[in-house]
């Protein structure tokens, strides 16, 4: 069976329009720490583990959180959350810390909630608060396993890559950016450079503008005064004529 012109135009739209909502569909969510970023001097910050229930019919009963042991963290607090039990492993370091109060020679290793649900369609933020960052690396990889009612473990343990697709399976990541006021950060501009640039170029462009409306203004005063003086002359022709023609009379 043919399809009319317009039925034809029509199913091409509706095509197109597909194969666009299709790719602006959204990734599958995951396991995310929130800030993503913070400054690698910051110290007592809050973070929020984000964990979505992405089961259609089972709920989500536990979380865990496992923390870096090369990079690690001395201390956590874990905010309350009605329903869940948290509980917080350390492991004794290889290493100890050193820091201006004494040596750490534990870590936290991971927390974990149980007792409660996230039902499907929903997430949970699960709250921290980190004591300190660690020194020597950019970012914070942590990993997460998400337990469901069913017995099903989801694995949020890849590190992404950059350059790299994001695995299918990407493990919650904090970046760490340069301290406030280090070199790393940027110097700021001398104060006053980018105002006085900015005001020049705007005198700049005000005479260019100036410059432009007189030039414009003197050559419409020009057309304006050849076409006066051209009726001047034309009428006093006209009357030189006459008087001539009224003397030869």
């Amino acid at each position: 069976m043919s399809l009319s012109p317009k039925k034809r135009l029509a199913a091409a739209c509706a095509l197109g329009a597909a194969v666009v909502l299709g790719a602006a569909a959204p990734a599958s969510a995951h396991v995310i720490v929130q800030p993503s970023s913070v400054p690698k001097d910051a110290t007592d910050q809050t973070f929020a583990f984000r964990v979505p229930n992405e089961d259609d019919k089972n709920s989500t009963v536990k979380v865990e959180i496992d923390f870096p042991t090369d990079h690690p963290i001395p201390s956590v607090k874990v905010a309350p959350l009605p329903g869940w039990t948290d509980a917080i492993q350390t492991t004794k370091l290889a290493t100890p810390i050193h820091t201006d109060d004494g040596d750490i020679t534990d870590a936290v290793s991971q927390v974990v909630w149980t007792g409660g649900q996230i039902t499907p369609g929903h997430f949970q933020d699960f709250t921290v608060d980190l004591g300190a960052l660690p020194d020597g690396t950019d970012k914070v990889v942590f990993k997460a396993l998400q337990t469901y009612g069913d017995g099903t473990v989801a694995r949020w343990i890849e590190e992404p890559q950059a350059g790299q697709p994001e695995p299918k399976n990407p493990a919650p990541v904090l970046k760490l950016t340069a301290p406030a006021g280090s070199s790393d950060a940027g110097a700021p501009a001398p104060a006053g450079t980018k105002d006085t640039a900015n005001t020049t170029s705007t005198t700049s462009t005000a005479k260019a503008d100036g410059s432009d409306s007189t030039a414009r203004a003197l050559g419409i005063a020009g057309i304006v005064v050849g076409v006066v003086g051209a009726a001047v002359g034309a009428v006093l022709g006209r009357r030189g004529r006459g008087t001539g023609t009224g003397a030869s009379a």
